[in-house]
Order: structure tokens, then C-alpha cells, then sequence
């Protein structure tokens, strides 16, 4: 579980229900904030705009997304840098052919897939367009999800603004009343409330850490592909090393020295 994303839906929506609740007084403000057809106007408009913007397997996929800003990603990068240099060693005692079964004892897809086409004898450069390849298509799938969020936040404050100048409307058309002014003002100001909670408590922080998460596994294939292609062009496990630490913050550098040094 990813507890930033957690703790931060949760105490973003607590600081706003105190701001409501000592701006109004008492429990019984909140009934201010309550308005159905605010909601179905703000919500039910942005949803199914942006149903619209998509197919239905997309949309359907893209509010499940939810559910990844809560699992953590699972990359260990000085690890991943660690495991590239023991197979360089295997690979400079024993040949490249050696390395289809330390290939068994992975557990990353991507990882696997490259070693086999190295063991196949696949040319270096078709290694690198397929591995490549795969790697877009990973990327653009994610930028999908990311997408959905984005565009369903930007339905929200618009949706927000219709509701708005629907209840000004209905406001301006019973103004013989001085008295229902004020609360009509305020239920037509409640639309543009929700649209803004929709896009900046749910949506945009949604997309930013499917965007994070899916850069960081982006950068951990990119290092799987360098360290692969070194591995097949016979590199020293020493020069492999320190080209893959490159891609690491300098704090991070010492987890991957621990496990690594490889042979002269």
C-alpha cells in the first residue's frame, strides 16, 4: 500500500471538511454544501464527457486506474543493477549460451525476454528495436490511464462553471424574491465547488503519480536495455557497472557498489 497516496486523499479532504465546518459554525453547515442536482450536473456532466472522449473498454480501464496510485511500484533499481552485473560475470566465464538458465530464475518479463533474444544470437541492434518497441507500448498504455485522469479533471472545473450559470440563470429569473437570492447564489456557486474538489483532490494527483510511477519503471527498462546490450557486446562487468550506476542519483550509488563488483 502507498501510504502518500492514501494519507493525502484522506487528510486533503479532512482540511477542506474543517475549513467547511469553521467557516459555517456548526454540523448543520455542512447541509450547504449539500446539493443533488449540483452533484448530477458537476459529476454526472464531467463522467460521461469524458465516457464520450473514449471507448468503453478505455473508460472502464481508466477509472479502475484508481486503484494503481495505491500499490506501490515495484523497482529496486541498485538491485536490478546488481543482478545485470552477476550475469555479466556468468556470461564472461561461461558464454552468452550459459545465460538462458540464470534467465529461468528471473522474475521480470522484460528482463527474460531480453536475455533469451541475446542467447538466440539475435543481432544487437534488432535486440534494441524490439525491447525498444516493447517499451513504448508499455509507456503509451500507461499515458493512457494518465490521460483518462487528466481529461476527466479538466471536465470537472467546466462542468462546475455550467452548473453555475444554470443556477444563476433560474436565480436571475426569480428575482421579484429579494429574500431567495442569497441561497440561490449559493447553491449556483456549489457546482463550481464541486468541480474544482473533482479535479484537484481526485484527478490531477491521480494522474501525477500514475505519470511518476510509470517514469519510474520507464527509467528502470531503459538501464535493463543498456545493461543487456552490454552484456552481448562482451563489456567488462567493471566498465557495465559503472555505466548503470550513471543513471542513478549519486546517494544511490553505494546500495549497487555493495552487490556488484564485478570481475576485472
Amino acid at each position: 500500500m502507498d501510504l502518500a497516496s492514501l494519507l493525502g486523499l484522506i487528510i486533503g479532504f479532512v482540511l477542506v471538511l474543517f475549513g467547511i465546518l469553521n467557516g459555517a459554525g456548526s454540523v448543520s453547515g455542512l447541509i450547504w454544501f449539500l446539493d443533488a442536482p449540483s452533484a448530477l450536473i458537476t459529476f454526472g456532466g464531467s463522467i460521461f464527457a469524458t465516457m464520450t472522449s473514449y471507448t468503453m473498454a478505455n473508460f472502464v480501464g481508466g477509472l479502475k486506474s484508481i486503484g494503481l496510485i495505491f500499490k506501490p511500484v515495484n523497482v529496486n533499481i541498485p538491485e536490478m543493477i546488481t543482478k545485470i552485473i552477476e550475469l555479466s560475470n556468468i556470461a564472461r566465464k561461461e558464454g552468452l549460451l550459459s545465460l538462458e538458465e540464470a534467465a529461468g530464475n528471473l522474475d521480470d518479463d522484460f528482463m527474460k525476454k531480453g536475455i533469451m533474444l541475446i542467447v538466440d544470437g539475435t543481432d544487437p541492434e534488432l535486440v534494441r528495436g524490439i525491447l525498444e518497441t516493447e517499451l513504448n507500448s508499455i509507456d503509451e498504455r500507461h499515458k493512457l490511464r494518465s490521460g483518462f485522469w487528466d481529461a476527466l479533471g479538466a471536465m470537472g472545473p467546466a462542468w462546475g462553471m455550467i452548473g453555475t450559470l444554470v443556477g444563476l440563470i433560474c436565480m436571475l429569473q426569480n428575482m421579484s424574491d429579494p429574500s431567495s437570492i442569497g441561497p440561490k447564489m449559493g447553491v449556483a456557486l456549489i457546482t463550481t465547488f464541486y468541480g474544482s474538489m473533482l479535479a484537484n483532490w481526485i484527478c490531477t494527483p491521480c494522474s501525477n503519480k500514475l505519470q511518476a510511477n510509470n517514469a519510474t519503471e520507464i527509467s528502470s527498462k531503459e538501464i535493463m536495455i543498456e545493461g543487456l546490450l552490454s552484456i552481448q557486446a562482451g563489456e567488462n562487468p567493471r566498465v557495465i557497472e559503472e555505466k548503470l550506476k550513471s543513471f542513478l542519483a549519486p546517494k544511490d550509488r553505494g546500495n549497487s557498489e555493495e552487490g556488484g563488483g564485478g570481475e576485472a
